[in-house]
This record gives structure tokens, C-alpha cells and sequence, in this order.
């Protein structure tokens, strides 16, 4: 690029000073980690000025992104938009590297992973930005993952709150926690490809017009749960059964992602790395069956979480039965099904070995005459 190699220098010493100050492992890999979107916006700063495109180089401290302590969990204080907001009068472009805050202490903190998308919603909010470009390496969001359906349909116009559902549930385009700050200004999203710039990509807005013949917007699915179902018979009726099962749940640090239940039994699900560590799902299943004696009780793992969305859904007759048809005419068996009280999705709990099949059956289901 024709660049000072004098920031080479600057990154070895960055480096040097990270390794040799900080002492607690945590913060250095948080320092470390933050390296390279930090440098690599140096890098761009400089590139822009040595192309003729007035730019500046500013850290998020210089920015005023204030953060919270927790190592690897960064969540930002409210007040950095205050602060943020004087950078919309700049005269030059500002180049600042995502990922990672200061906290008030002045130790670098990461934001959890999709670090990046987050950091430019909260400068796109900070500064009232009408539009959010966010640069990535495709130039749409598709209905369905690329890699198992090919040629799926692309996405023009999708909502916040589908966004939400389908990141959830597996869509990696854009992180779902990155949404928070620009949803709560109805700051609208554009996602574009990097590597072919003049495609208008998939814009994400607080409302869209809706397709009356595409109620479905996106299938997803998410690999890696595990349900525990408990039977009992007037379950409905033992007043605190589920606030009981949740504090055991709490008990053990587990978040759980789903709830269906009927009137004698209830169904759990959760991801099955929580159980990789020093919980153990025998501990839990010996404190459930201990504090809530049900009559019986089984696990199923190695379960995917198949989601629909679409605001669509809510105003389209027999789309629970147009989906569950399709998946049993190529023979998938569905585990639990459960349906948000949005009513703009809707999930299935099936087996791992039916997740390809299952997905494809959906999508030729609702979108093999969608021609917009």
C-alpha cells in the first residue's frame, strides 16, 4: 500500500506494552484480542490519506466509548452516546476500530463475539445516522443459508424484529445483539458486500410492506441443544412449579432458550455447551427430580432448533400445518414445536440428522414460487 512502515514499529511496541504491564491474564487477552481491529484501523486511516481522503486514526477512549468491567463481556454505559454525538460535526472521516471499549478504570474491554457489527450501531446511534452501512462478504441476506440451498431467495427489505429471530437462531450475517442500539432510534441498516460495493444489499428497517404471498421471510437453523422433559400428573396446579424449575436452573448458571408445555408436562431446552464446563446435567436432573419430584423425566440431545419467521405469519392462515406437512412427507420427525407470542415465528425442536433434509423440505415449501 505504499504505507509508512513506521506503523509496524507502533504495533511490535503495542504489542510489547500489553505483554510486559498487564498482569492478569483476562485483561491481557482482551488487550491482545483488540489488536487487530485496532491496528488494522490505523492501517486503513492511513491508507485513506495516502489516497488522497482526508481521515483520522481515533481509539474508542478518544471516541467516548465507555464500557463495562467484565473481561470479554463489554456492555456499553449509556452516557457514551453523549459523547459520541460532537463526532457527527467532524470535517474529515473518522476511522474507529470495533470490538472493544475502555471502561471507566481505563482497561480494554471486548464486546462478546460479533463485536465489531455492535461497535458501528453504536456509532451509527451516537451520531443520528440516517443510514448504517455495514460492509460484510455477501451482498444480501438470503431466506436460507447458501450453503445448503442454492441460489436462495435474497432478501430486500427485512425487519428488526425478524432480524432478531433469524440471527438467533443461526443467521451469521449480523450479530444480533449489534440491532439494540440502532432499533431503539428506528436507525435503518444496510448490509452490503465489500467486494461488489454497488449492489444495494438487504436493508434492515423498523417496517416494511409485506408480501401477502411470502409470509415466511427466513428459515434458520441452530445446531447444539438438549431438551429435559418432566411429567406430572396436575402439574397446571402445584402453584410455583415453574418458578422452582427456573431457580434451579439459576442455580446452576444456566440460561435457557425455550419453554413449551402442556398441562402435565413441561419441556426445557437449552444449549448443550452450558454443560461443558462444571455443570453437569446429572447434578440438574438429581436437583430437578429432588425439588420437583416429577413422575418421570428424559433428556433428548444433539437436538436443532428449526425457526420460521415472518411478520407475515401472524396474518396467514395454516402456516403451522403447511410446515409441519412438509416435514412429514420427507419423513422428519418433529420433537417439540413452540411459537413465539409475537406470533412472527415459530419453532421446531428435530434431530440432528434431519436438519439438511428438514430445511430444505421448508424452504420449497414457501419459497420455490417466490419470484421478487
Amino acid at each position: 500500500l505504499g504505507i509508512d512502515q513506521d506503523l509496524l514499529a507502533q504495533y511490535r511496541a503495542t504489542l510489547n506494552n500489553y505483554l510486559d504491564d498487564i498482569k492478569e491474564e483476562d485483561r491481557l487477552l482482551d488487550a491482545l484480542k483488540s489488536c487487530g481491529e485496532d491496528f488494522n484501523a490505523q492501517l486503513l486511516s492511513a491508507h485513506l490519506n495516502k489516497i488522497g481522503v482526508e481521515a483520522e486514526y481515533m481509539s474508542p477512549k478518544d471516541a467516548g466509548i465507555l464500557v463495562t468491567d467484565e473481561p470479554s463481556n463489554a456492555q456499553l454505559i449509556e452516557s457514551s452516546y453523549e459523547r459520541l454525538n460532537r463526532l457527527k460535526d467532524a470535517p474529515h472521516v473518522i476511522v474507529i476500530p470495533g470490538f472493544f471499549g475502555y471502561s471507566e478504570n481505563n482497561q480494554i474491554v471486548t464486546f462478546p463475539r460479533g463485536g465489531s457489527d455492535i461497535t458501528g450501531a453504536i456509532v451509527a446511534r451516537g451520531v443520528e445516522a440516517d443510514l448504517y452501512e455495514n460492509f460484510t462478504d455477501v451482498s444480501f441476506i438470503y431466506s436460507a443459508h447458501p450453503g445448503l440451498i442454492d441460489e436462495p431467495h435474497a432478501i430486500k427489505e427485512i425487519t428488526y424484529r425478524e432480524m432478531r429471530e433469524l440471527s438467533y437462531a443461526g443467521f451469521g450475517v449480523f450479530h444480533d445483539e449489534a440491532l439494540a442500539p440502532v432499533y431503539k432510534k428506528k436507525i435503518p441498516i444496510m448490509i452490503r458486500n465489500t467486494n461488489d460495493p454497488e449492489v444495494e444489499g438487504t436493508k434492515i428497517v423498523s417496517e416494511r410492506e409485506f408480501i401477502p404471498e411470502m409470509p415466511v421471510i427466513g428459515i434458520s437453523c441452530d445446531e447444539g441443544f438438549t431438551s429435559i422433559t418432566m411429567n406430572k400428573y396436575l402439574m397446571n396446579r402445584e402453584i410455583g412449579f415453574t418458578r422452582r424449575l427456573l431457580q434451579i436452573l439459576e442455580d446452576h448458571c444456566l440460561s435457557y432458550e425455550h419453554i413449551p408445555s402442556g398441562i402435565d408436562n413441561l419441556s426445557i431446552i437449552l444449549r448443550s455447551r452450558q454443560f461443558e464446563g462444571n455443570t453437569k446435567l446429572e447434578e440438574v436432573m438429581a436437583d430437578i427430580n429432588d425439588k420437583l419430584e416429577p413422575e418421570s423425566m428424559y433428556v433428548e440431545d444433539d437436538l436443532v432448533l428449526l425457526v420460521i419467521v415472518g411478520e407475515g405469519m401472524k396474518e396467514h392462515i395454516g402456516i403451522a400445518t403447511k410446515t409441519t406437512t412438509a416435514l412429514s412427507d420427507n419423513g422428519v420427525n418433529i420433537s417439540m414445536i413452540n411459537q413465539g407470542a409475537s406470533e412472527i415465528s415459530m419453532m421446531f425442536a428435530i434431530a440432528l440428522e434431519d436438519e439438511e433434509k428438514a430445511l430444505r423440505a421448508i424452504y420449497r415449501n414457501y419459497f420455490k414460487e417466490v419470484k421478487v
